[in-house]
């Protein structure tokens, strides 16, 4: 198959997703396209069957913002019509499926039928969906789309609320490469950020402020009282300097490491005994499923659809947001037994595997076929009977 993949290209979930489906798809011998304004932070390495076509936007006077959805359907046609794509994958509703659209009707008048397969990963439902100006274009995108997909019961769910979807949204889950996440933690790198043998606890995120971030601070400040640890933060945003702020007033600088954004993020998740997440919500949690494919239990709200992937009191423990002191007390029960530790990394490491890359993307190639058989099916010449 020739696949066509519009994504954002950055360390968001949608981006980091739709990028290691191309890679995985590649690695099976499709072709993959990828169209975005700039490569994507995870398409490090050479591979014959992955090409990248960069969205150039044309800037003139007349424009105040630039055009980039009308560049992004422009790019689209092109990379159809000169490379033969089969179908078009676009991730993120706002403003890939409404661009794929346009491109869709533009080579239809060259009598070319391009599937359009629309993944909904999140925000461009709870977020940008919401938006009155915005949601007509999110609405009519999705339902123009030829199949849709979400990456977890409660997303699909939260869009038939929001929208008035007309078509079926399947299910197709988040994954991880859990192979990739089984480090061995190297012991050099462990003694460096915990030299006296401290529990280390890691956040991960893009610091917006639905990840409650400075809850992270405060259930550490709770834990590092009973257990001696220290915490990574990895990612960066616009909450970082307040959770900066928080941290010298409570007195947990030298407890407490700003890695920044981690492309390798499996050798820190290696080291790591603890994962805290405990956002407002998650369309689903993709940085808590590679913390659980590295083995690390979970310290999770209830938010969204995390529990469809933390099994409370197993893979770790789920609260209700904000509540930090069962967070706390949950994250010092796991740390303060060695074999209750052990248990929940097993678990969580178990329960990854369910979501592994190759559980995952051969539902994508299932979906695949089943345009490209009706596109064969309506390319067929009809028979002529012989005449009598």
């Amino acid at each position: 198959m020739r696949i066509g993949i519009v994504c954002y290209p950055t360390f968001g979930g949608s981006g980091v997703l739709a990028t290691e489906l191309g890679k995985a798809l590649a690695e099976k011998g499709h072709q993959v396209h990828f169209i975005t304004y700039q490569q994507p932070v995870r398409l490090i390495e050479f591979s014959a069957n992955i090409f990248y076509h960069e969205v150039r936007v044309a800037t003139y006077p007349l424009f105040e913002y630039p055009p980039y959805e009308t560049a992004l359907s422009s790019t689209m046609v092109d990379v159809i019509n000169n490379h033969q794509l089969d179908l078009l994958h676009v991730h993120y509703a706002i403003p890939h499926a409404s661009a794929a659209y346009m491109a869709k009707k533009i080579v239809a008048t060259h009598g070319k039928n391009i599937p359009v397969i629309t993944t909904l990963h999140g925000t461009d439902i709870t977020l940008v969906g919401r938006d009155k100006t915005l949601a007509p274009v999110v609405a009519f995108s999705i339902n123009e789309s030829d199949a849709i997909t979400a990456v977890s019961k409660n997303l699909r769910d939260e869009t038939y609320e929001i929208f008035d979807i007309k078509k079926e949204i399947e299910v197709i889950y988040n994954f991880v490469d859990v192979k990739r996440f089984q480090k061995k933690p190297i012991d050099a790198f462990r003694k460096v950020i915990a030299p006296n043998g401290e529990r280390i606890l890691v956040h991960a995120s893009n610091f917006r402020a639905v990840k409650r971030v400075l809850d992270v601070v405060n259930i550490f400040a709770e834990v590092t009282k009973e257990i001696p640890s220290k915490l990574l933060f990895v990612g960066d945003g616009p909450e970082r300097p307040a959770t900066e702020n928080l941290c010298r007033k409570l007195n947990l600088c030298d407890e407490i490491r700003f890695v920044g954004k981690q492309e390798q993020i499996e050798e820190i998740l290696a080291v790591a005994d603890l994962f805290i997440l405990p956002s407002e919500y998650e369309s689903f949690g993709l940085a808590a499923l590679e913390a659980m494919a590295a083995g690390v239990p979970l310290i999770s709200s209830d938010a969204g659809g995390l529990p469809e992937i933390n099994v409370n009191g197993k893979t770790g423990f789920m609260s209700s947001v904000g509540d930090v002191e069962s967070m706390s007390r949950n994250a010092i029960a796991i740390l303060s037994d060695e074999d209750i530790l052990n248990r929940f990394k097993r678990n969580a490491a178990e329960q990854a595997m369910k979501f592994d890359i190759h559980q995952i993307v051969p539902k994508y190639e299932r979906l695949y076929d089943r345009f490209l058989v009706a596109n064969l099916e309506e390319k067929k010449p009809l028979r002529r009977k012989n005449p009598i």
